[in-house]
């Protein structure tokens, strides 16, 4: 692969380099953010030899380009790009700006963490084999790995600044502040501390996370503040000593016992779970890991991953079940590699399977994955089995670092079973996910890889054309082919196929007679099922899940018997727009498996009671 060219390439199709604000790499993906989004052609990005995808999700674009990324990213950088310490002024929904913040922010300090819980992972090795933990190699080592988790506010406070914009070495300085040894000095001792005649909270900051975020928040607003009140003459000097003065003690008094409290109440609550139902969050980490990892929302998990690491020196929430279904994402790519016929599918699928055994997944998603949607179900199902074992046996994670057989010592700790446990859950996960892929999820592809429907289905389709059910359109306005739709969960027809409707009026009715399956909490999701069986989605909005049902009335509630054209629900369209949403409307088949196609109508307008799909 040519870097160079590569990186050139991607520069071309975003709008250049001075269209870039902000640009960071994960394991596998490039995350960036744009002054003019109208810049960016996600299509054209995707057609880049040496790009296997391109979406727009928790408020970044991703690229995603596999191991090789770093190598990318550097060479983008060395294009000119200068390191901003400028925060995006896009709008979005508070859901998209939180996961974009914690991104930016946990991103480039995962190295550090990486590296500090490999080293605890060598020392626990060590031990076993005979080292004894008085030597000076075991302290010396000790103190190093240490250093990575007990500095983590320095290092949360420079990636804080730079990303929401300010000075990341004054921010630095107040990390530093907290992890003062006279400072430690007095938490140890406990005696009463005072300042101006205020209580300060004598607590330990080392290790801590949500402190030095909220301190950095408070930071950027104190910033403009001296900014704009220090005389022009005196501003080089005045500005950062008054940032200091005022941040530093509003973080000892107000809002580092807060961050505290907080993170407190974060390791209750995993302590919680892992305590009563250990075998709950990996199940599920294990079944959606690939939708987590798909839209994005994996990373709002980061805050409580780090909580987790620095209270207990391990994490529950996430470590297990990823683990387990990156395996699965590989077992399922090998099945199909050594089943299929296809030169092209058998050479990608066992690419991608090493690759996915390893711990990137990327590949087998987006190569096999995705376009064969049975085979997702069975790595779903394998990953909520193996999760299951995994959370029954209290499988935890040492440090951060992508899950996979390469990476198996972050399973590595005090207790020698813990890694086995996590060695017979991905075999578990394993085993399922292939027996499944094998039996269930893979039928083979005619042609090229866009050609899934073999002969047999489509003589299948002839003979049952006749059986059709004819799906009327629920809103009037314009029908949109759901690939062009902003959001790769529906566009990518994970949940069910469909279509879109752009509404013109507000108004949402039934579509055939059935009942009312679920009005979801925030309103903006009705599930219906229709008399014939016919299990329908309708989704107005996209992230309008973050309005906690703002703008919207619905008329009819779960369990509710319905007629075709009965009102279902009333939304105002002008304002969710106002907020930053877009308002359309995909209108999906959730048991799309049950059927053998489902047809959409041609884009162009509809009225409501015309066809809008035909089920097969």
């Amino acid at each position: 692969m040519n870097y160079h060219e590569l990186a050139q390439a991607i520069v071309e199709q975003v709008g250049g380099i001075k269209n870039i604000t902000q640009l960071v790499n994960c394991a596998t993906r490039l995350r960036m953010n744009f002054k003019d989004e109208s810049l960016v052609d996600l299509e054209e990005l995707k057609k880049i030899n040496g790009v296997l995808g391109a979406v727009k999700k928790s408020g970044q674009y991703q690229i995603i380009i596999g191991t090789d990324v770093a190598n990318v990213c550097n060479e983008i950088k060395g294009m000119g790009l200068e390191e901003l310490t400028q925060p995006s002024q896009k709008k979005g929904g508070i859901i998209d700006t939180l996961m974009d913040i914690f991104a930016s922010i946990f991103t480039p300090i995962i190295p550090a963490i990486t590296a500090a819980g490999m080293i605890k992972a060598i020392l626990v090795i060590c031990v076993l084999l005979g080292m004894q933990k008085e030597s000076q190699v075991y302290i010396v080592l000790s103190f190093i790995a240490d250093a990575g988790f007990y500095f983590l506010p320095i290092m949360l406070a420079i990636s804080s600044a730079k990303k929401l914009g300010c000075n990341p070495y004054l921010a630095a300085m107040v990390g530093g502040a907290l992890l003062h040894p006279s400072f430690t000095k007095l938490v140890t001792a406990g005696d009463p501390l005072f300042f101006l005649g205020m209580p300060v909270k004598l607590i330990n900051y080392g290790s801590s996370v949500i402190p030095i975020i909220l301190a950095v928040w408070l930071m950027t607003y104190v910033e403009r503040f001296a900014d704009k009140v220090s005389p022009k003459p005196v501003k080089f000097f005045l500005k950062p000593t008054l940032t200091i003065l005022i941040v530093v003690p509003i973080v000892l008094i107000v809002l580092g016992p807060l961050g505290s409290y907080i993170g407190t109440g974060i390791a209750f609550v995993t302590d919680f779970l892992n305590a009563r139902v250990s075998w709950l969050v990996p199940t599920l980490m294990g079944a959606f890991m690939p939708l987590l990892v798909l839209t994005g929302m994996h990373w709002s998990f980061l805050p409580v991953l780090m909580t987790s690491y620095t209270t207990y020196g391990y994490e529950a929430v996430m470590g297990p079940g990823s683990l387990v279904s990156n395996v699965c994402q590989g077992s399922a790519a090998l099945c199909v590699s050594i089943k299929t016929k296809n030169k092209e599918l058998k050479q990608l699928a066992s690419s991608a399977g090493i690759t996915a055994l390893m711990g990137i997944t990327e590949p087998a998603m987006y190569g096999v994955t995705i376009k064969f949607k049975k085979i997702l179900l069975s790595v779903m199902i394998g990953g909520g089995v193996g999760g299951f074992y995994a959370g029954l046996m209290g499988v935890v994670r040492y440090t951060s670092g992508t899950p996979g057989l390469l990476s198996l010592p972050i399973f590595i700790g005090e207790n020698p079973m813990n890694v086995v446990h996590a060695l017979i859950a991905c075999a578990i996960g394993f085993v399922v996910t292939f027996v499944l892929t094998w039996f269930y999820g893979f039928e083979e592809p005619v042609g090229t890889l866009d050609q899934a429907e073999t002969k047999e289905a489509e003589a299948d389709k002839k003979e049952s054309f006749m059986k059709k059910i004819v799906i009327t359109s629920p809103v009037k306005g314009k029908k949109v082919n759901i690939s062009k739709i902003n959001d790769e969960t529906f566009a990518k027809e994970i949940i069910g196929k469909g279509i879109a409707v752009e509404s013109v009026d507000g108004r949402v009715v039934a579509p055939f007679d059935g009942t009312v399956a679920t009005v979801f909490r925030t309103k903006h999701v009705i599930g219906l099922r229709s008399e014939e069986g016919v299990e329908l989605l309708i989704h107005i909005g996209i992230d309008t899940v973050e309005l906690d049902g703002k703008f919207f009335t619905p008329h009819v509630q779960d369990g509710d018997t319905i007629k075709k054209g009965d009102l279902l629900l009333e939304f105002d369209k002008k304002a969710i727009e106002e907020a930053g949403y877009e308002t359309i409307i995909p209108v999906l088949v959730t048991n799309t498996s049950a059927y053998l196609e489902i047809v959409a109508s041609e884009e162009g307008y509809v009225e409501i009671g015309e066809t809008l799909l035909t089920i097969l």
